[in-house]
């Protein structure tokens, strides 16, 4: 079977996490990188040189031909670029968000499913060991769960640039939080129901109407509630980076990342899968309501780094164009996350909750 040839689009720190993913794997060729700026050249000496480069979309995806394209370019051109990848007849790896909208997420997989194409959305934590034990320990905890999330990162430096690029058109809870709300869908297996946001803009840096550190609150139909927490910026306190923590009914499972926690580690994309731990509490109590229990420590030091979830991640896709897997399931999700966290945008910017109607 002829290697799947693939045109990396976007060459920042996941377009090159996932053009190393690629070169890594059998069955996948990288026909061209394009970006705008100076990255694919970087990329291209990173990858030990030799690949065709591009400075426009349209021209390389007219000159290379690909089978697949694999978009990594800022949300606010995720759409236009996905639908001109299906149109000529390429399957697609999307990072998320799979677009700025509902509505614009909805035409990307309308044309998907009219092309008969894979879309795959980088949704990184489905594809981590522990993440997906966490998950399955919360769902034992009983209902209703309290998940409480964070992600918030000191960015200085090139990684400001990047984030003060990214909310030219989309603020942290929604950029990052697709990938918490996703997790918190997936422990609860209920319908979110409502939505409660705030939000600050803490730099002159930014769009007058953009904001660089948000909280949402989100209510589930079984009664679960749920906070994510994201900051981008230098003035970001290291203090509570990265929270993790899950309580129902018969205990509480954490994820401790003592390293990742280090001062100077919010910055670092590495550290924002990382697990290290997981500390699952029981909390059964005796007839003098002492724990019957000790905390169990599961140790996961084992886990796959960044690059190795990017390979992950890039073999399901593979195995879905190959094996023509059903992703209906998967673009639902992808759609529905952004649905939420676009509903808690809308909430920081109205100063009320809203109501989640519909399908979720």
């Amino acid at each position: 079977m002829a290697d799947l040839r693939v045109l990396v689009v976007g060459c920042g720190n996941m377009g090159a996490s996932h053009a190393a993913a690629y070169q890594a794997m059998d069955g996948v060729t990288i026909c061209g990188l394009v970006a705008r700026g100076d990255s694919r050249h970087a990329l291209n000496r990173q990858l030990g040189g030799g690949y065709a480069l591009f400075a426009d979309f349209a021209s390389a995806l007219a000159q290379t031909r690909p089978d697949a394209v694999c978009l990594t370019t800022y949300p606010d051109t995720h759409e236009a670029y996905a639908l001109q990848a299906l149109a000529a007849g390429c399957h697609l790896f999307i990072e998320k968000p799979l677009a700025t909208s509902v509505a614009g997420a909805e035409r990307v997989i309308a044309a998907a499913r009219a092309a008969r194409r894979q879309v795959v959305v980088g949704y990184i934590l489905r594809h981590h060991p522990s993440w997906q034990r966490f998950v399955t320990l919360a769902r034992g905890l009983g209902k209703p769960l309290v998940m409480r999330m964070n992600l918030n990162q000191q960015s200085h430096g090139q990684m400001w640039n990047v984030h003060r690029n990214l909310m030219q058109s989309l603020s942290p809870i929604v950029d990052c939080g697709v990938h918490y709300l996703d997790v918190m869908c997936q422990m609860t297996q209920a319908e979110p129901v409502s939505v409660s946001a705030i939000g600050a803009r803490l730099s002159d840096a930014l769009p007058a109407d953009m904001y660089n550190y948000g909280q949402l609150q989100v209510r589930f139909a079984d009664g679960s509630v749920g906070w994510y927490e994201a900051g981008w910026g230098p003035m970001i306190s290291e203090t509570a980076f990265f929270i993790k923590d899950v309580i129902g009914p018969r205990g509480a499972v954490s994820i401790v990342a003592r390293q990742a926690a280090a001062v100077g580690a919010s910055d670092n994309v590495d550290a924002h899968t990382r697990t290290e731990s997981l500390r699952v509490h029981h909390a059964t109590l005796d007839a003098d309501n002492r724990f019957t229990d000790a905390d169990e420590w599961i140790d996961c030091r084992d886990e796959p780094d960044h690059l190795a979830l990017c390979r992950r991640e890039q073999q399901f896709f593979l195995q879905a164009i190959r094996q023509g897997g059903d992703l209906n399931d998967h673009w639902r999700d992808a759609i529905n996350s952004l649905r939420v966290v676009l509903a808690a945008d809308q909430a920081v910017r109205s100063q009320s909750t809203v109501m989640l109607g519909g399908e979720q």
